[in-house]
């Protein structure tokens, strides 16, 4: 099989894009890991696809893959670069777009500045629907990680975050810590970590260790989640400047049962065409 893809990236949170609209794509979890591969492959966090639409109200249908093969919910990053491609491969004149998800419905908006903004929806805080193992509903947890007890915050923005307030990035054990909150029994689904340096109430910075793909340049929904976890715990206001290794995405969140809204550019890389096998084993051949 022969596929065309485009690599993306939304502040260094690098993607392989694939049009399932006007080729024919069938993906097995070995082709995902190939095409994610950086030595034997193109190299991404994660594999987009960009599919006609299930629902009638919804313009377009993605799915986002791990560099694992694993399937996610959402990526406010995957999502911004997705709406680029769409423009620029004609398949769209649209600068409004209804975007389905498996974490549900977003809404895209090209601004003409070229960045884009996205409704993430409204966060869901509540433990049952992250998923998380909680008594009840609070604005921090504590959570027992490698013989320390840690203080987060629990956030779904479609997908499952940790929030954990560190006094500097550059210092935080993101490697140690990362895949331990990642599978910590607490998170039936697995977890985002996310390690959140607060400068002031309107500027943070952040890393964000990803579930299946590992730390990021850059993470939007992680980005979203530290921001409402931040709010919620009444260390932020509503609009804030969010730093990532990769750049700046701007959040904005009005509190409780609003969206969140996230602004950031998305950059187009390089196109090509790679032969992939069934049984893919590293061999696939990029052009």
């Amino acid at each position: 099989m022969t596929l065309a893809f485009t690599k993306m990236h939304g502040l260094g949170n690098d993607f392989v894009v694939i049009d399932a609209i006007r080729q024919s794509v069938n993906l097995n979890t070995a082709m995902i890991r190939h095409l994610a591969d950086r030595r034997f492959g193109i190299g991404c966090d994660q594999v987009l696809l960009a599919e006609p639409a299930t629902e009638a109200s919804m313009d377009f249908r993605y799915r986002i893959f791990n560099g694992d093969g694993s399937e996610v919910e959402q990526c406010g990053n995957g999502v911004r670069c997705l709406a680029r491609f769409l423009l620029d491969q004609g398949l769209t004149t649209r600068t409004h777009l209804r975007i389905q998800t498996l974490g549900g419905p977003t809404e895209v908006s090209v601004e003409p500045d070229g960045r884009i903004t996205v409704n993430m929806g409204p966060p869901r805080l509540e433990p049952e629907a992250i998923p998380f193992r909680a008594g009840q509903r609070a604005p921090s947890y504590p959570l027992e990680v490698a013989d320390r007890e840690l203080t987060i915050g629990a956030v779904s923005m479609g997908n499952p975050h940790a929030v954990l307030q560190v006094d500097s990035v550059d210092t935080a054990p993101v490697d140690r810590l990362g895949p331990a909150i990642e599978h910590h029994a607490a998170f039936p689904a697995r977890v985002n970590a996310g390690f959140m340096e607060v400068i002031d109430r309107g500027h943070i910075r952040l890393r964000v260790f990803e579930r299946g793909a590992g730390e990021t340049l850059a993470c939007g929904t992680g980005a979203c989640a530290a921001v409402v976890a931040g709010h919620v715990q009444g260390l932020l206001d509503g609009t804030v400047q969010v730093d990532l290794t990769g750049g700046r995405l701007v959040i904005d969140w009005a509190g409780e049962a609003s969206p969140v809204w996230m602004t950031g550019p998305a950059t187009t890389v390089f196109h090509g065409h790679i032969n992939l096998s069934p049984d893919d084993d590293g061999s696939g051949q990029v052009r």
